[in-house]
C-alpha cells in the first residue's frame, strides 16, 4: 500500500484510503428517505439508479475493495469576497479552472494500472460519472466525514476535497472510518441564502443555489432568486465558513488552480454572449455544461439582485433573445431596476407580442408588483 500511495502522491492526489463494498449499509435507507422526501428535485436520475447507489457490489458483483482518493482544490482567495461586487460574477470555486472530471479521471486510470501490475486483478475508475455514493466511502474509508452541509470534510483539507474511486478485486487491507468532528457547529447551515438545509445533514436541492444554477432547467422560482445574490454558477457558502478550512492548502494541482479570466468577472460583459461565444469563453471548464441559455439565465439574476439601474441596459437588449428562459429573467431584472414608468411602459410594448406563457407571467408579475 505503501508504493501505492506514493504512486497516487505524485499523481496529485492528496488522500488515498481503502474501505470494502459493505461498509455503507446504512446508505439505501439513508437515500431511500432523501427522496422520499423529494429533495432530489428534478434529477430523476437520483430515483432510477437509488438500488445500484445503495450497494457498490449491485454496480459491480466482483468488486472486494474500494480505494476512495481525494484531490484538495483549496482556493488561494475567501471565496466569500466576491459576494459584495454586485456588477461582478461569482462562480464556484470548483469551475474557475479546467473541469475537474477531465483533470481526475486520466489519473485514476493511471493509478488503476499501477494496482493492478503491483495486485493484479481487474479494475473500473469511477469520477462522480456512474451511481457511486462517494462521500459516505469516502467516510468509510477515513478520508474525512460527511459535514452537516453533506459535504466530505477532511481534518487536513477541510471542504475542498474532490473524491475519485477505484473499484477493484483484489483483497487491500481496510482504512478506519473517520468520526464526525462537526460538534455543536451549525456555520454551515446558517449562512445558507436560501435555507436548503432543512435539518443537519439534510440538503433539499430544490432550494440549494448549486442545484438551481447548474442542474435545473427551468426558470428558478421566484421567492428564491433574490438568495442566489451575483452568484451564477453555483455555492461556496457552506463550505467557505466551515471552521476546519483552517487547516486547509492551496491546491498543488495547476489545472485546479483559479484562472484569472474566470475570476470577477462583469456581469454586462457576460449578458452579451451569444452561444458561440459562451462555447469559446468557458471551454473546457465545468461552467459549458450549462449551456448558454441557462448560463444568461443566472446571470441576468445576479442582474437583477445587484441593485444596480446601470445593468438595466444589459438586460434589456437580451428582451428580444430566442430563448424564453433568458427572456424572462431579462424582464425580472427590468422589474427591479427600472421606474414604475419605464417597466409597464416596456410591458406594454412586448407583452402583446410574446408567445410563451412563462415569459407572459413575468411580464404580468412584474407590473404588479410595481403598482403594489
Amino acid at each position: 500500500m505503501s508504493a501505492l500511495r506514493e504512486r497516487a502522491h505524485g499523481l496529485g492526489f492528496d488522500g488515498l484510503n481503502v474501505t470494502t463494498p459493505d461498509a455503507i449499509p446504512q446508505a439505501g435507507a439513508d437515500l431511500a428517505a432523501w427522496l422520499e422526501r423529494g429533495y432530489q428535485a428534478d434529477m430523476d436520475w437520483m430515483a432510477e439508479t437509488a438500488p445500484r447507489r445503495a450497494d457498490p457490489k449491485t454496480l459491480w458483483p466482483e468488486v472486494r475493495s474500494i480505494i476512495l482518493l481525494g484531490m484538495n482544490y483549496g482556493p488561494d482567495c475567501d471565496p466569500l469576497e466576491d459576494l459584495d461586487k454586485r456588477d461582478r460574477a461569482t462562480i464556484s470555486v470548483y469551475a474557475r479552472n479546467r473541469d475537474y472530471h477531465d483533470v481526475i479521471k486520466g489519473r485514476l486510470k493511471e493509478l488503476a494500472g499501477f494496482l493492478v501490475a503491483r495486485a493484479g486483478g481487474d479494475v473500473k475508475v469511477f469520477v462522480d460519472t456512474a451511481p457511486v455514493m462517494e462521500k459516505p466511502l469516502a467516510e468509510a474509508a477515513g478520508l474525512g466525514w460527511q459535514g452537516k452541509h453533506t459535504v466530505l470534510v477532511s481534518r487536513e483539507f477541510g471542504s475542498w476535497l474532490f473524491l475519485g474511486a477505484i473499484f477493484t478485486t483484489a483483497e487491500l487491507p481496510p482504512d478506519a472510518p473517520e468520526s464526525d468532528h462537526c460538534g455543536s457547529c451549525r456555520r454551515c447551515l446558517d449562512i445558507c441564502p436560501t435555507n436548503a438545509f432543512p435539518a443537519p445533514y439534510q440538503l433539499d436541492a430544490r432550494r440549494c443555489i448549486s442545484y438551481l444554477t447548474i442542474e435545473h432547467k427551468g426558470h428558478i422560482d421566484r421567492d428564491l432568486r433574490p438568495g442566489i445574490g451575483n452568484r451564477i454558477f453555483g455555492c461556496d457558502d457552506c463550505l467557505a465558513v466551515c471552521p476546519w478550512n483552517k487547516f486547509a492548502q492551496d491546491a498543488r494541482e495547476a489545472k485546479l488552480r483559479q484562472r484569472e479570466d474566470l475570476a470577477r468577472l462583469p456581469l454586462a460583459e457576460l449578458a452579451s454572449l451569444d452561444d458561440t461565444a459562451f462555447r469559446a469563453r468557458f471551454a473546457g471548464t465545468p461552467i459549458k455544461r450549462t449551456g448558454r441559455d441557462r448560463f444568461l439565465r443566472n446571470v441576468l439574476i445576479a442582474i437583477g439582485n445587484s441593485g444596480m439601474p446601470a445593468l438595466a441596459q444589459p438586460a434589456r437588449e437580451r428582451l428580444g433573445d430566442d430563448s424564453p428562459l433568458v427572456r424572462a429573467m431579462a424582464i425580472w431584472a427590468l422589474s427591479r431596476l427600472l421606474p414604475r414608468a419605464d417597466f409597464i411602459a416596456l410591458a406594454a410594448r412586448y407583452i402583446d407580442g410574446e408567445s410563451d406563457a412563462a415569459v407572459q407571467a413575468e411580464w404580468r408579475m412584474g407590473c404588479e408588483e410595481k403598482t403594489v
